[in-house]
């Protein structure tokens, strides 16, 4: 095939981009985000602030969202300009390298679209912020105990693949083995955004290597996720209606042992939220961690209250048996991960436990656009 018979299906892939960016600066607000950051920046010069640390972090995280929506978007409009002067060129010069270089790019720009049309899920009052992620075992004993350790480590590789810091808030361990629940704090923008996409019931079948006989079995585990709010989110919390308990810190043993009751459990009475808190040393400050994520979950309830909306996170807080998961993980007789909300799938199982998630990620997110969101 020709340059100019090529050209032209390129050409007309960019104005598809072309018309595409129109449309999705107004999904973005850009020019309400570029206004906001100059009032930022006006903000940030005011002396008062620079004596309130608090203030001045959540401000500087403000403005570190908003430029780095701003900056994906002119970026991407930057990059599909320079695209199509680099196409008259080579059109021009009959360059078949330079041509081949826009056909590449023309292809990254069209999957960078895709990817920033995804923000407009990501709109949600709580979505730019970290999550927490609970991992319960379910029915089956050390093998859904073993499953659940493997699960967190899946998203401890996702973590680390996206630049995200990770701290564990509560373990409980398991008899045998693995874990029997745990809740792990992941750091970093969007963090929640994303990894929503995990709530559900996952389910295991492999050739157990507990089982002597080497049978196949399966093994359920549920995950949750629920955004970290900010301290000064304005949640009530009555004293009269919480109950605390406190134990020591489950571990490995040896000197590290916790050898004073400074682990904390908290009971939330009229919501039945119950959050366990045991890193610290310190029983004051695991209370106060314990607190926190209590606060993020009441806040979380009162969104969805607010909002009047159906709650699709506890919809999927289904039993941890058979016939409630949202994804299939099957290492034996074949390999397969498949996802049952969405239908995508990969037989590269390996790479999903080593926390290859983001095609997982994207076609949960991509599933929740309306029809209204403009097509490339």
């Amino acid at each position: 095939m020709s340059i100019v018979t090529e050209a032209s299906e390129v050409k007309s892939k960019i104005l598809a981009l072309e018309s595409f960016s129109k449309e999705l600066r107004g999904y973005f607000d850009l020019d309400k985000k570029k206004k906001r950051l100059d009032e930022l920046a006006i903000q940030a010069e005011n002396p008062a602030l620079w004596e309130k640390p608090a203030e001045m972090q959540k401000l500087n995280k403000e403005k570190s969202l908003l430029e780095k929506a701003v900056g994906e978007f002119e970026g991407f409009l930057n990059r599909m300009n320079d695209a199509k002067v680099l196409l008259e060129m080579a059109e021009e010069a009959q360059d078949e390298d330079s041509f081949t270089e826009v056909k590449t790019e023309v292809a990254a720009l069209e999957k960078f679209g895709q990817e920033l049309e995804l923000k407009r899920v990501l709109n949600g009052e709580l979505d730019s912020n970290s999550t927490y992620l609970s991992i319960n075992s379910g029915a089956g004993g050390t093998e859904s105990c073993d499953w659940a350790e493997m699960l967190l480590r899946m998203y401890m590789r996702y973590a680390d693949k996206h630049g995200y810091k990770y701290q564990m808030i509560d373990v409980t361990e398991g008899e045998g083995a693995g874990i029997k629940s745990c809740t792990l704090l992941i750091e970093g923008p969007y963090a929640y955004g994303y990894l929503k996409a995990e709530s559900g019931v996952h389910r295991l079948v492999r050739i157990s290597p507990f089982d002597s006989s080497a049978r196949r079995h399966t093994s359920f585990a549920s995950v949750f996720a629920w955004a970290e709010v900010d301290d000064d989110i304005n949640i009530e919390v009555k004293p009269d209606e919480i109950r605390v308990e406190t134990f020591r810190s489950s571990g490995a043993g040896g000197q590290h042992v916790n050898k004073t009751d400074s682990a904390v459990r908290m009971y939330h009475l009229p919501t039945g939220i119950v959050v366990s808190c045991q890193i610290e040393r310190s029983q004051i400050q695991n209370r106060e961690k314990a607190m926190k994520m209590l606060k993020a979950k009441l806040y979380e309830k009162e969104i969805e209250k607010r909002n009047a909306e159906k709650d699709a996170m506890n919809s999927v807080k289904k039993a941890n048996e058979w016939g409630s998961q949202i994804r299939s993980y099957v290492m034996h007789p074949y390999q397969l991960v498949k996802d049952h909300r969405t239908d995508f799938e990969t037989n590269q199982v390996d790479d999903v436990m080593n926390g290859d998630l983001d095609d997982f990620i994207m076609s949960y997110l991509k599933s929740q656009i309306t029809a209204e969101t403009p097509a490339l």
